[in-house]
């Protein structure tokens, strides 16, 4: 079978592999559609980040090249022995998790911090890239009936965003600002709707992106070219949003996120870093401000699902092009470095 594979930075080949087999405990999926992610977007740029290359990855034990892609959903193919939670033909998404199970982050449920953190599509054990691929049990859920395979192809991103809602400290009324109006910044303003906040403030540079940050319930967009955007944010909320979401990666963002918020105000770090990013310590010191990081999700992808059934994470709004598995490069990661319009590129892998 056809999969797109990391070899190297800048160097993504679709390859001709053998089609994976299932085994005891585990489910084969046949894949319907997979998302490029910025994290696989960050690995096509600047990896390795999350994909092993000269010593094998410890859950996995995989090593590059490694098919990527792990935003993806499809219907199960065959199943191992001992397979009860779902059976052929059902229509599933994957949490693309490797965890230990061994660690004390695992052993106290959060396995998304585990100490040997991996994904499936990034790390090994086969990926959304491909016609087919095989995921142990426990990460497989059934999609709600009705949910299509693209929408489906969008949980676990907007499991990123409501994640990161979720353990900040973001109270039904809040205010919040999103730094960032990419494909994970809008599935933000999504969770923040659902939460309840009151206020929603986006800052963007790219007109469109700004423009779709609207459509999908922002309250003001900023773009950062023509105004100082936390002093715009401070003036706005007569001193500062409750919580600040940084999505850019950009170095300098960070310390904008913190001017941001008001006094004990939090600023959630959500992007994966390609660079370190300097601030001020005493910007967070004299005002009580917080600083917290949130990293992929754990137990939530039922909850996105149930929120999809009612409208929220819409595929039609932010699904800007399909394409087939051998134009990956060029009209995949290519076209998301070129072309800033896009917002969430999917996948169709060729059985």
């Amino acid at each position: 079978m056809k999969a797109a594979r990391w070899h190297n930075a800048k160097d993504i080949r679709v390859d001709d592999i053998p089609e994976p087999e299932v085994t005891a405990g585990k489910v084969k999926v046949r894949v319907k559609w997979t998302g490029i992610c910025g994290s696989d977007l960050h690995e096509y740029l600047a990896g390795p980040i999350f994909v092993p290359v000269k010593t094998p990855h410890p859950v996995s034990g995989d090593v590059a090249p490694i098919v990527m892609g792990h935003e993806f959903s499809g219907e199960v193919a065959e199943v191992g022995e001992g397979v009860t939670k779902v059976k052929v033909g059902d229509h599933v998404v994957v949490e693309p998790i490797l965890a230990c199970g061994e660690c004390e982050a695992c052993r106290h449920g959060k396995y998304n911090i585990c100490e040997k953190l991996g994904f499936h599509g990034l790390s090994g054990e086969g990926g959304g890239f491909a016609p087919y691929t095989v995921v142990g049990e426990r990460w497989v859920h059934k999609m709600p009936e009705g949910l299509s395979f693209e929408q489906g192809a969008l949980v676990e991103p907007a499991a990123v965003a409501l994640h990161a809602v979720r353990i900040s400290s973001l109270r039904a009324g809040g205010t919040a600002a999103v730094f960032g109006a990419g494909p994970i910044g809008l599935l933000l303003v999504e969770a923040l709707k659902a939460a309840g906040a009151a206020q929603i403030f986006v800052v963007e540079l790219s007109e469109q992106r700004g423009a779709k940050a609207k459509e999908l319930g922002a309250n003001v967009v900023i773009n950062p070219k023509e105004t100082d955007a936390a002093a715009r944010l401070r003036e706005l909320t007569d001193g500062g949003v409750d919580v600040a979401f940084e999505v850019t990666g950009v170095p300098m963002v960070l310390q904008q996120c913190i001017d941001a918020t008001k006094f004990e105000g939090e600023t959630m770090i959500v992007s994966i870093w390609e660079k370190e990013a300097p601030f001020q310590p005493n910007t967070v010191v004299l005002k009580e401000r917080t600083l917290k990081g949130t990293i992929a999700y754990r137990d939530v992808f039922p909850a996105v699902m149930e929120l999809m059934q009612r409208g929220f994470f819409p595929a039609d709004k932010l699904v800007t092009k399909r394409i087939k598995l051998d134009d990956i490069v060029e009209e995949g990661f290519d076209a998301l470095v070129r072309e800033k319009t896009h917002i969430k590129i999917l996948v169709q892998p060729d059985a």
